[in-house]
């Protein structure tokens, strides 16, 4: 019975020094949050460029309903250029709100 308690407090001091050698994780979770910021500035500037050529596809969609007379011009535009303004703005809240 002794041997099992002297091997089991060992045991125990083993794991406490080993929890205690971990540290608390501050440089990991420093690191992580390095890394989350790093892929925030190439992020935006592929959410502009998509929301650019979102706004080129929907220009050239006005254009052509609106040379053809289609009398849906507004709808289609609203449609377009608000996916364009969101993206753009998203972008721009999601960088500031996280940076």
């Amino acid at each position: 019975m002794l041997k099992k308690r002297f091997w089991l407090t060992a045991l125990m001091g083993l794991a406490a020094w080993n929890t205690y050698a971990q540290g608390n994780g501050v440089a990991g979770i420093t690191e992580a949050t390095d890394m989350v910021t790093s892929y925030f500035d190439p992020a935006t500037r592929l959410i502009y460029a998509i929301g650019a050529v979102v706004g080129l596809i929907g220009g050239a969609k006005v254009y052509s309903k609106f040379s053809s007379g289609d009398p849906d011009t507004s709808k289609t535009a609203a449609s377009w250029f608000g996916a364009c303004i969101f993206l753009i703005v998203a972008a721009t809240i999601l960088r500031s709100f996280f940076l």
